[in-house]
């Protein structure tokens, strides 16, 4: 029984929850997911395990409502249950002391992050993140991030908070006045990631990408994840979620996406969804 023992509202629309699993708690590590099932007529999606604790048995998920499953655990109470909880799945980030270090998130993007910096942190690294956000009431888990990081520097869209831009420009600064990063790793949205590792490809810094292509089985025998790495077919599922941000090909990722999104559009009876961009004015 996978019940909710906490619930807190981040954000307009993003979720905190702590879960019942202590199976997973016990063995989990940084990067890795589980995949939900809220009740026995919805869909299986991913999610990142952002945090567990072993002793109470619990992990820590965030949710963005962002659709019709989202939305159906975003609605779920304290004291309800999730009917499936299955991890964790992926391969855990690479953990090592590289020495200086940074970690760059974008939205949503910064749930993920956190367990891989506070991991880096761990390990014996110097932290320095990088968070965006479009506007300052979008920003997430600073205490945390603030708590794993010898630095903490913010973008926004609008200038609310930090530096107004991207998180892509930040980074180009910091590297650009001398800062000696051994590692970066960047997660978000697939521009900003995108971004960010064209960014650091011009100084030969070592980038890793945490991808969120769409999953149902998370095992790797559905292909619905399968990304280009490297001119090589991968299943983010289980060789990832994480690779070289050098290596990924960012078009053919986009592209896949965008084709779901026309799918989903068409079977809401909207074709036009996800094909915005493509289309040329009359």
């Amino acid at each position: 029984m996978h019940t909710i023992v906490e619930k807190k509202l981040l954000a307009p629309k993003v979720y905190w929850l702590r879960v019942k699993a202590p199976e997973i708690a016990a063995v989990r590590r940084a990067g890795q997911f589980v995949a939900l099932r809220v009740n026995e007529f919805g869909e299986r999606f991913p999610l990142t395990i952002v945090d567990s604790n072993p002793q109470e048995g619990t992990i820590t998920l965030i949710i963005q409502e962002a659709g019709q499953s989202t939305r159906l655990l975003c609605q779920l109470d304290v004291g309800q249950v999730i009917l499936d909880v299955a991890g964790p799945m992926g391969r855990p980030t690479d953990i090592a002391k590289h020495g200086e270090c940074v970690c760059v998130g974008g939205g949503i993007g910064v749930a993920p992050l956190y367990p891989i910096a506070k991991a880096l942190k761990q390990a014996g690294n110097r932290i320095t993140t990088i968070i965006g956000a479009r506007t300052k009431d979008l920003i997430i888990l600073e205490k945390e991030m603030a708590s794993v990081s010898d630095e903490l520097v913010f973008a926004t869209d609008d200038g609310s908070r930090g530096q107004k831009g991207f998180v892509s420009d930040v980074l180009k600064g910091l590297i650009q006045s001398g800062r000696n990063f051994a590692l970066a790793v960047g997660i978000g949205p697939v521009p900003m990631m995108r971004a960010t590792s064209n960014v650091t490809r011009q100084f030969g810094l070592h980038t890793v990408v945490s991808l969120n292509p769409i999953m149902v089985d998370g095992t790797g025998m559905c292909g619905g994840c399968r990304v280009n790495i490297g001119g090589q077919t991968k299943f983010a599922c289980v060789d990832g979620p994480e690779f070289d941000g050098h290596q990924v090909n960012f078009e053919a990722l986009s592209s896949r996406l965008k084709m779901y999104d026309y799918l989903r559009g068409c079977a809401s009876g909207n074709c036009n969804i996800g094909l915005k961009s493509e289309r040329k004015p009359a």
